[in-house]
């Protein structure tokens, strides 16, 4: 998941830039209404849940590190107004989640559970790895909204399957 996360942000990144800003600005009616707020949207919920997840092990050092990067207020905040300064941000995130993944997390983490408090300073015990699916699932829903505000715009993103990103056993052999 975090393989198709970073493709597809990529893919929704390189159809951004072909948009100009009052294209990436305009309110379409979306949950965080124009492009770049659905965007900053996705970075929020992404900072939310990583920086949540860090607390879950000191060995994730990944995620730690994403306490440097600016703090959003509320789930609607506009953190980053240009594209270049989201991009680069949307890009460590990205590279975070694979480290985080790939270097970090082991198996035994995702069987115990996580304490936090969300946004509204409720405080909930869940399953990692159920929580870690959430937000992996929340990116997704959200990039459906941001593929149709591209269709709008007769902006092709390209495929969004995640099947592309499964190995064919078939073919490796």
């Amino acid at each position: 998941m975090a393989l198709y996360n970073q493709r597809m942000n990529c893919q929704l990144v390189t159809a951004a830039k072909t948009l100009n800003n009052s294209q990436l600005i305009e309110d379409k009616g979306a949950f965080f209404g124009s492009i770049l707020g659905t965007f900053n949207h996705l970075i929020i919920g992404d900072m939310i849940w990583l920086l949540r997840f860090a607390k879950h092990s000191n060995r994730y050092q990944a995620l730690i590190q994403l306490s440097e990067l600016p703090y959003p207020t509320s789930l609607d905040d506009i953190l980053y107004d240009q594209l270049e300064p989201l991009i680069k941000v949307r890009k460590q995130l990205d590279q975070a989640i694979l480290d985080w993944v790939k270097y970090e997390a082991q198996e035994a983490d995702f069987h115990r559970t996580l304490t936090y408090s969300n946004t509204k300073s409720e405080v909930s015990e869940r399953e990692f790895s159920e929580l870690v699916s959430h937000m992996f699932n929340h990116q997704t829903h959200h990039r459906g909204q941001v593929s149709t505000l591209f269709s709008q715009l007769g902006v092709d993103i390209g495929s969004t399957d995640y099947l592309l990103d499964i190995p064919d056993e078939k073919s490796a052999g």
